[in-house]
């Protein structure tokens, strides 16, 4: 049996040091395509050291600080998770925000598994992750589902649906975002390096006809989009974000974005514009402070 639910979910945490400094920042931000046009302040914010008011962090860097390949996913290294990572796909993300993230630091990943749901057949593990400064303080807590096929009837709980579905009314707002063909290449450098979004045999291999576009760099470019547009720029202003990957979104194609203002935050999707809409973000929000 690749996953004991019950081993899983009482083994100790598994604790990771993380480090980070602006270049990592700069980079991150660079790979969601910051800094275009070059000379706009409001790109700056993000990718120059000097910029007035100091080097803004998106909380979503939260994720990847440290190039560990993503602040969360050591519990596949946790007893009772025996796994294959080809079975491996990654179904949503959710960030609190307890405090910025500073542009330089060190930090303590503690994770767990908090749950193990039964889905039929695949299992889904709510992984939890927290963030804690050299203070003793949190700085964000994630919780990511990771859904393995093939290791779902164990007879568990199905857990709950975790739908979010988008008003029904217009959005407030539409806007698209051009992504560049090495964007995956790019975004890699962070520390994912899932050859998924670099090596066209191990896409094709997945059914793909080339490699995709990490679904937590769709999702930071969503993050940041509506931080650009609706928060004035203020990184800082994002308390808690969320999102369920619901397919996929390959280098250079545009993505469309539609975003309505509600009484619990901004909901929001995203499409691929140059597929017919096809869904690659639902289910999400962006709450602000």
């Amino acid at each position: 049996m690749p996953i004991d639910a019950e081993k899983a979910t009482s083994a100790p945490p598994v604790l990771t040091d993380v480090r980070w400094d602006e270049h990592d920042v700069r980079l991150y931000h660079l790979a969601l395509g910051a800094g275009v046009p070059e000379t706009d302040p409001r790109e700056l914010r993000y990718t120059y050291e000097g910029h007035e008011r100091g080097l803004r962090v998106l909380p979503t860097f939260g994720v990847v600080a440290g190039g560990t390949g993503g602040v969360g996913f050591q519990v596949f290294d946790l007893p009772g998770v025996d796994i294959d990572l080809a079975d491996v796909l990654h179904g949503g993300q959710e960030i609190t925000v307890h405090r910025p993230l500073p542009a330089a630091g060190r930090a303590t990943a503690t994770t767990r598994a908090a749950a193990v749901y039964d889905k039929g057949k695949a299992a889904v593990i709510v992984q939890e992750s927290t963030l804690v400064g050299e203070d003793g303080e949190p700085l964000i807590t994630q919780r990511n589902q990771v859904f393995v096929h093939g290791a779902g009837g164990f007879g568990g709980d199905r857990g709950p649906s975790g739908r979010l579905p988008a008003p029904d009314r217009a959005p407030d707002l539409v806007t698209e975002i051009p992504t560049l063909r090495q964007q995956a290449l790019l975004y890699r450098l962070t520390g994912d390096r899932n050859p998924l979004h670099a090596d066209p045999a191990t896409a094709r291999r997945a059914g793909h006809d080339r490699p995709v576009l990490h679904g937590l760099c769709t999702f930071g470019m969503a993050v940041k989009a509506v931080t650009d547009r609706l928060l004035d720029g203020d990184a800082d202003a994002v308390a808690a974000c969320r999102t369920r990957f619901a397919g996929v979104f390959f280098p250079g194609e545009t993505l469309r974005l539609r975003v309505w203002e509600t009484p619990d935050g901004f909901r929001l999707t995203a499409t691929a514009a140059d597929r017919e809409d096809a869904p690659v973000l639902t289910d999400a929000r962006i709450t602000a402070r």
